[in-house]
């Protein structure tokens, strides 16, 4: 259950910070107007929070693995609602980005 906790907030910390960092791309590139800057801005002190209740009690473990959280999903984020389409490359390297988040934080550690 522990696994399946840590992934679930994995998965909502990255719709809140890309989310979030993408409310305030719109607002200020895409001149959609301050109230979508605002809601990122909220959106990305959620994400702050969310961190904080991983299983694991250690940040730097917690937020190095998040990064490969991010990159995936940054990806994932661009396709759905930007029409992005990533090339076998970018593909690669988020799956190598999500192999590592399995590494530093699923790996026995004989504790």
């Amino acid at each position: 259950m522990t696994v399946a906790k840590s992934i679930l907030l994995f998965a909502l910390a990255a719709v809140l910070e890309i989310g979030g960092a993408w409310l305030v791309w719109q607002s200020v590139r895409e001149h959609r107007g301050w109230m979508w800057a605002g809601l990122g801005v909220i959106a990305l002190g959620a994400y702050g929070f969310v961190a904080t209740f991983q299983p694991d009690a250690q940040f730097g473990r917690v937020l190095a693995a998040y990064g490969g959280v991010f990159v995936a999903g940054s990806l994932a984020w661009g396709m759905a609602l930007d029409g992005f389409r990533p090339d076998r490359w970018d593909l690669i390297g988020a799956a190598v980005c999500l192999a590592g988040v399995g590494v530093i934080m699923y790996a026995p550690r004989g504790r």
